[in-house]
């Protein structure tokens, strides 16, 4: 149980620290390309527009970094 609990915390610290360190991702949708592929009738691949996930960029904010940036808003709004 100690051993559990200790892996679990340890595993969301290296999260936290690659949050802070690299607070993007690459966009599971387009795989980092920006654009939506599609394949046509004989299966080849192509790219149709931009990806509506990232908005052509490639990268999207990590869900730890959003949460951080939540959570920053928060306690700002709250100290006003």
């Amino acid at each position: 149980m100690l051993t559990a609990s200790s892996l679990a915390i340890l595993g969301l610290g290296i999260y936290a620290a690659l949050c802070g360190i690299s607070p993007f991702g690459t966009c599971r949708k387009c795989d980092g390309l920006g654009a939506r592929i599609t394949t046509d009738r004989h299966g080849r691949p192509k790219a149709t527009g931009v990806c509506r996930r990232c908005h052509g960029q490639g990268k999207r904010l990590r869900l730890g970094r959003r949460l951080l940036n939540h959570s920053r808003d928060i306690h700002r709004a709250g100290a006003r």
